[in-house]
């Protein structure tokens, strides 16, 4: 391919934001959850987009392929038939009462390069695939990466015995029910190759205001995290009047709340020493069941994420917590059940990957950043599979994982242009 000019890279995007705004605003129309947007993990809400996004890479003459996890896969034929593929994408789904761009912005960025390069009258030497991934948000199923670890063929076992905290039913017939073929799954069949892939790129948006707080349209990912969760876990002291006496307590509740202010001195400790981590009890609440006014409480259950961008830091942190757990069970006489572990590996993003798009973004007279992730993204997957992988955030006001997601199309449209840039370099 020729070289293309940064200006006419931005024009040639610039020309996409009315189908951009009319993707974006079909997507919302069609998973509402009041609040916010409903895109169910294997449910009405994600199934709603994949067929809207097939439906328009169909219109654009893209081909269309689902697998058996009924991920979505919109390719534009390189000239160079077995030439390793660029696959671009993110994921469809949301969590409860989410926002519309979180996972759709890398969706619909990636059929964005697509059609800007086809208005250059580019033809890329190899593949280049948009891919909508089934289940990212580990909310539904408590199961990370579905999706993309189902193309890649990493599935956890037992993943397929997971059961949707909604419906009860497990992850095995829900994608049934969407179109998969669960027995492939369970045989390990997988979709995508490695080897046959030469990088995947995710656009999305930030998860904590930074960019918004430096006045930043986007930036390059330089990290992201790992991280062990304890989905369900549970305290078990006894339930007891108010009026016990200290010493003859076992109370759960203060028992959790010891674990979560241990924690949390353990993240400053960390922290100071310029350790970047996270942790979160995202549910942390005595029985309802039992729990009143009157009542000592007996039980307490929580959740757990713990995440860092070095898996020797996650080691050290998970050794300190459980250290901690039975510092606490030995002097309030109480037990921690922990419940199934799930873990996530660290994305290694690829620093030549990093560095190209910096370089790109640099040329269009955008900041070329690097900012690490404080999410986790279906890129960790490829990654951990081998697939060298980069991520471009976009400036978001307002956090994620809520209704009130704020990207402007103006800063989606200036990481569409540095992708498509990466892009055209690349498939040339």
């Amino acid at each position: 391919m020729k070289p293309i000019s940064p200006e006419a890279v931005r024009t040639a995007i610039a020309a996409q934001r009315p189908v951009v705004e009319s993707l974006f605003d079909r997507l919302a129309q069609g998973s509402q959850g009041e609040p916010g947007i409903m895109r169910d993990t294997y449910g009405a809400g994600e199934n709603f987009a994949h067929e809207l996004i097939a439906s328009h890479g169909a219109d654009q003459g893209l081909q269309i392929r689902r697998d058996a996890a009924a991920n979505t896969y919109l390719t534009w034929p390189g000239s160079e038939q077995g030439a390793p593929r660029i696959l671009l994408g993110s994921h469809l789904d949301s969590v409860p009462h989410g926002g519309n761009f979180d996972g759709a912005a890398g969706v619909v960025a990636g059929l964005t390069v697509i059609a800007a390069m086809k208005a250059l009258g580019l033809r890329p030497r190899c593949d280049i695939t948009v891919m909508g991934v089934r289940a990212e948000e580990s909310v539904w199923f408590e199961v990370s990466y579905i999706g993309s670890r189902s193309a890649l063929g990493t599935l956890p076992n037992g993943a397929l015995d997971a059961k949707r905290i909604d419906t009860g039913r497990d992850l095995a017939s829900h994608i049934a029910a969407c179109g998969g073929d669960v027995e492939a799954l369970r045989q390990g069949r997988r979709e995508l190759d490695p080897a046959t892939i030469r990088a995947f790129l995710e656009v999305h948006i930030e998860q904590a205001p930074s960019l918004a707080e430096a006045g930043l349209p986007l930036a390059i990912c330089s990290g992201i995290p790992g991280n062990f969760r304890y989905p369900n876990a549970r305290i078990n002291g006894r339930h007891d009047h108010v009026g016990t006496p200290r010493r003859f307590r076992r109370d759960a509740a203060m028992a959790g709340a010891e674990l979560a202010m241990a924690l949390d001195r353990l993240w400053a400790e960390q922290e100071a020493a310029g350790i970047p981590l996270a942790i979160t009890f995202g549910r942390f609440h005595t029985d309802p069941a039992m729990h009143g006014l009157t009542t000592v409480p007996g039980a307490f259950d929580f959740s757990l994420d713990v995440r860092a961008y070095d898996p020797a830091v996650l080691s050290h942190l998970e050794a300190r917590m459980l250290a901690i757990i039975g510092e606490i069970e030995a002097r309030r006489n109480v037990s921690f059940a922990l419940g199934p572990r799930a873990s996530a590996s660290v994305g290694m993003v690829d620093p030549a990957i990093a560095s190209q798009l910096q370089a790109a973004a640099q040329s269009q007279g955008l900041p070329g950043t690097m900012m690490g992730s404080p999410a986790s993204h279906d890129a960790a997957a490829f990654a951990a599979a081998g697939v060298p992988v980069g991520m471009i955030f976009v400036r978001n006001e307002n956090g994620s994982h809520n209704p009130h997601e704020a990207m402007e199309i103006d800063d989606f449209l200036d990481a569409c242009a540095v992708l498509t840039s990466w892009v055209a370099d690349q498939a040339a």
